[in-house]
């Protein structure tokens, strides 16, 4: 490295004093995607200080830590990039609507958005991550916010947008575990006498024995189950992805259908902070601004609509269960029956309804054949504790963690418990046990003895 008056055209790195009387350093970074050299320019008042600016940036060469040529995009700018782009390609499409781009909306782009990706730090963080917790965000959100965030900045590492992933240099926000209304045996069984014999009322006896999801218990097909080997495959789940446009001229607002943001100018925009705008009560007559509040105002032949849209992205879709952990599991022997009589019964539906009948090879569906909508189960679910007298605050969710628990009640290892559950971590299937089972209450009588062997 040597100054001179003028830039020598070399592949080396060079420092030199201009005619502006500043010091400026170049340094050879590699080749461009074109062929040509990728030369990063500093500069500064001093030749030493050009000097070190220099030696940094060819420590930062050898290292294998340099930026890709071009200019550093925003974090707005990636985030999005990562939504719409990246994140797809492993993420289902209804967790990327529900989750990844509301957190990155609501909270990620109006807290650190304006940073240039390369110069995001972890003081950056503490105080986006303080500011998040000031306004009263759950930390099981925040920590959602921070994985979304990192999974993002580890792709831009990858893509060597970024040197490091300041996500990494900071402890990740602490996780509250959820508390669990776990079923007693008693009031499990309370339940399953009460819809024994109802229509799909061995939904609630699979849930509760054997511990499936919503999503696998709903895409559950009958293809799948073997009554005589008494076994079920869970291969896949069913998931209900967002409507949105799939023509080539979508809404003037973007695809996503005035979900994120709005045009400039826009009349009835009431944006906040991200969310939906909230003038669709009333629409004015020839109202087309959005995808399904005021269809009887569009004009004829109105396509910006997703669910009027011919080329429309979305609805009902068969994936991979979590984790992409397809599993077999057996099948209790008293379920036999009722399973067999549950498919006489729904033989008999489709037999009866024609050409109407919608064949989706479901175990569980609507009389026409049609999936069941989550919500429409959640209710049902719901409306199952409050008939059956169970006070507790129960979440369907809950009945998965039933089925861990009293698997553990009858001494299941624990090792069994989560393959039938299909978790990644056995970790993971200790929290689906209740701290209160037979085996935990013996393990406390056993050490009250040892300590107190004259109490009684």
């Amino acid at each position: 490295m040597t100054g001179s008056g003028r830039r020598k055209p070399n592949l080396r790195s060079s420092v030199y004093q201009g005619s502006d009387g500043r010091w400026h350093g170049w340094v050879t970074m590699g080749v461009r995607p074109d062929g040509k050299p990728d030369r990063r320019h500093r500069e500064g008042a001093t030749e030493t200080e050009v000097t070190r600016k220099v030696r940094e940036l060819e420590g930062k060469r050898d290292a294998g830590k340099t930026s890709k040529p071009g200019r550093v995009p925003t974090v707005a700018q990636w985030m999005r990039t990562y939504v719409e782009e990246v994140a797809p390609q492993r993420v289902a499409q209804s967790t990327i609507d529900s989750t990844y781009r509301p957190k990155v909306e609501r909270w990620i782009i109006p807290g650190l958005g304006g940073h240039r990706l390369d110069r995001l730090y972890p003081e950056h963080l503490y105080k986006f991550y303080g500011s998040l917790r000031r306004e009263g965000l759950a930390p099981n959100t925040i920590l959602q916010v921070h994985r979304v965030l990192s999974r993002a900045l580890s792709i831009a590492v990858r893509e060597e947008l970024i040197g490091r992933n300041p996500c990494k240099l900071i402890d990740a926000p602490q996780r509250e575990e959820p508390q669990n209304e776990t079923l007693t045996a008693a009031e499990a069984r309370a339940l399953l006498a009460l819809t024994a014999g109802r229509r799909n009322g061995t939904r609630w006896s699979v849930a509760l024995a054997l511990g499936f999801r919503q999503n696998e218990a709903l895409g559950l097909r009958r293809s799948f189950v073997d009554l005589d080997k008494a076994t079920i495959r869970v291969d896949w789940q069913i998931k209900r992805e967002r409507y949105r446009h799939g023509c080539a001229d979508p809404h003037a607002c973007g695809e996503r259908l005035h979900f994120y943001p709005c045009p400039p100018g826009c009349p009835k925009a009431k944006r906040v902070s991200g969310r939906k705008h909230t003038c669709w009560k009333p629409c004015p007559p020839g109202c087309t601004e959005h995808h399904d509040k005021c269809p009887r105002f569009c004009e004829p032949g109105c396509t910006r609509h997703a669910k009027a849209c011919p080329q429309r992205k979305g609805g009902w879709k068969f994936t991979r269960p979590k984790g992409n952990r397809r599993r077999t599991v057996p099948i209790p022997v008293q379920l036999i029956a009722p399973l067999r009589q549950h498919f006489a019964d729904q033989d008999a539906e489709r037999e009866a309804g024609g050409a109407a009948w919608q064949d989706w090879d479901l175990v569980w569906c609507e009389p026409d054949g049609r999936p069941i909508d989550p919500h429409d189960d959640w209710n049902q679910w719901k409306a199952l504790l409050a008939e059956t007298g169970i006070t507790k605050n129960a979440r369907l969710h809950d009945a998965r963690h039933t089925s861990g628990t009293l698997l553990g009640e009858q001494h299941v290892d624990m090792h069994v418990i989560q393959r039938i559950l299909g978790h990644a971590q056995v970790s993971t299937t200790r929290i689906y046990t209740d701290p209160t089972d037979p085996l935990t209450r013996e393990a406390a009588d056993r050490i009250g003895r040892a300590l107190w062997p004259d109490a009684g």
